[in-house]
């Protein structure tokens, strides 16, 4: 998908020109892994640097998926290019300083806070994220209150805000099984532009996600993907609208038996979709996914959905009643949907013995 994230770019890039757009941030995660990939490393370099010489200045802060001190690295000498990278907790509550034809906006990026690393050296109550950012954002309001009135603030957080609407995507980030923030712990800020969750929210008037620029699971393929381009004016935010993304290649979830998808002239327009294939076929269809890639070729999941049952016959559970070879046979019947021909009941039968067997005693007599 990295072609597909470099069109976001160029498009992203387009958007800052067309809209003069003053800042943009990005409320992690920046990569999907703490160690990411060299080619994913050269496009984020690439991306910041045109994004530097555009016309607008860059909070960037990281999320629970990314590695703060990778990251980080060097980001006190790109502050000079314009490019604000926000990854260490020591420095919530310093904020990057803009100005415009209002005045001045102060920009406080918050990188994802893990109660477990900060609630000793912050003194938390408990540990959680409630309380790690109810920290942070104490420290965000004292230095508010520090600078002149009339001074607009824009927050970047990375956590689960309640109201908001996971996918299958998102890495669980809860604590106690407990992961969700209220979203009154951003009152007193002018917006708050929140990371983590892949679906664009509109939590209230100015706390958003947007969520994220492409599409990274099945659950997502309903999603509207784009950015917020919002407008603070000299009191406070005075216009929002969500800005759409390019779709370079969409979801698609398509179900039926394996003949109807390969047959169905409506599926024409998916053959190019990234698609999430359920099979209804009450007996497992030979070579499957081959077959649906032939005409889907960017199949990337296949379920098979046959009902309770695929041979219409509950399996009984495991008990000490049953051997391991009936066992073995009847997990053969539940996923093929047909039970084991002699020779395969057979290969299972020895299968089973060979599994059990010692190879450290000797040979029972007779």
């Amino acid at each position: 998908m990295l072609d597909h994230q470099a069109a976001f770019v160029d498009h992203l890039l387009e958007v800052v020109a067309s809209e003069r757009v003053d800042l943009v941030v990005v409320s992690g995660d920046v990569y999907d892994r703490a160690l990411p990939q060299v080619d994913a490393v050269r496009l984020a370099d690439e991306s910041l640097v045109r994004l530097a010489a555009s016309r607008a200045a860059v909070v960037l802060t990281s999320g629970n998926h990314d590695s703060a001190q990778r990251l980080g690295f060097s980001s006190r000498l790109i502050d000079a290019a314009g490019v604000f990278i926000r990854t260490d907790p020591a420095g919530v509550g310093t904020a990057v300083e803009l100005e415009d034809e209002h005045g001045p906006v102060a920009v406080y990026g918050l990188p994802y806070l893990d109660p477990h690393a900060v609630a000793d050296p912050w003194r938390l109550p408990r540990r959680s994220h409630q309380a790690a950012l109810e920290e942070a954002m104490g420290r965000v309001r004292a230095d508010l209150a520090r600078r002149p009135a009339g001074t607009r603030s824009v927050v970047l957080a990375h956590a689960f805000v309640a109201g908001a609407e996971p996918s299958d995507s998102e890495r669980d980030i809860s604590v106690g099984g407990v992961a969700r923030v209220p979203v009154g712990v951003f009152d007193g800020v002018d917006y708050a532009a929140l990371g983590h969750l892949h679906r664009a929210h509109a939590l209230t008037g100015t706390v958003r996600y947007s969520g994220s620029p492409l599409a990274y699971s099945f659950s997502e393929a309903d999603h509207r993907k784009g950015s917020w381009l919002v407008e603070l004016g000299a009191t406070g935010v005075v216009a929002a609208e969500l800005v759409p993304a390019p779709v370079p290649r969409p979801l698609a979830r398509l179900r039926g038996t394996l003949d109807e998808l390969l047959a169905d002239p409506a599926l024409a327009p998916h053959e190019r979709s990234w698609v999430e294939a359920t099979l209804t076929d009450p007996v497992r269809p030979a070579q499957a996914m081959e077959r649906l890639r032939r005409r889907f070729p960017h199949t990337l999941v296949l379920v098979l959905d046959p009902g309770p049952s695929a041979s219409g016959v509950p399996v009984p559970a495991p008990t000490a009643s049953r051997s391991d070879h009936e066992i073995a046979a009847d997990f053969v019947t539940e996923m093929r949907g047909t039970p084991p021909t002699p020779d395969e009941a057979e290969l299972l039968f020895r299968a089973v013995d060979a599994c059990c067997e010692d190879p450290d005693m000797d040979p029972v007599p007779g």
